[in-house]
């Protein structure tokens, strides 16, 4: 038979951080996006980007994400572990008003989106 098809989602996005948006540590690691992988297999995300409308991408480092495990990827700095990784960016990713967060596999195939806000800007091509 055909094995598990692994599925990796975006499961959850705080694109607005909670308090002032003043750039602080703190402040930009409450803007964040959670991929959940909601099959029982791990799946290695090496090589696997994350990306917002304007084209800003993370690209996933030696990481595996556990059969079942929620990974929460904030965007400024901080230690790797096991349920939370860090873009270590200077300022936010996530626009609060409108964006699109895709996650593409390491052969840049489309996995999943989440998307908020009133996202059809005109003229603009993906």
């Amino acid at each position: 038979g055909r094995p598990d098809r692994t599925k990796v989602e975006i499961s959850a996005v705080q694109y607005d951080s909670p308090g002032w948006d003043d750039r602080s540590r703190r402040s930009l690691n409450k803007e964040w996006v959670e991929l959940t992988n909601t099959s029982s297999r791990t799946v290695n995300l090496d090589g696997w980007t994350l990306t917002n409308e304007d084209g800003d991408t993370y690209t996933f480092d030696h990481y595996r994400l556990e059969g079942r495990a929620t990974v929460r990827i904030h965007t400024g700095y901080g230690h790797d572990t096991d349920s939370d990784l860090y873009m270590d960016r200077h300022n936010e990713v996530w626009d609060n008003y409108s964006d699109t967060a895709t996650l593409r596999n390491d052969h840049d195939r489309f996995i999943d989106d989440a998307s908020w806000g009133h996202h059809r800007h005109g003229g603009r091509h993906h």
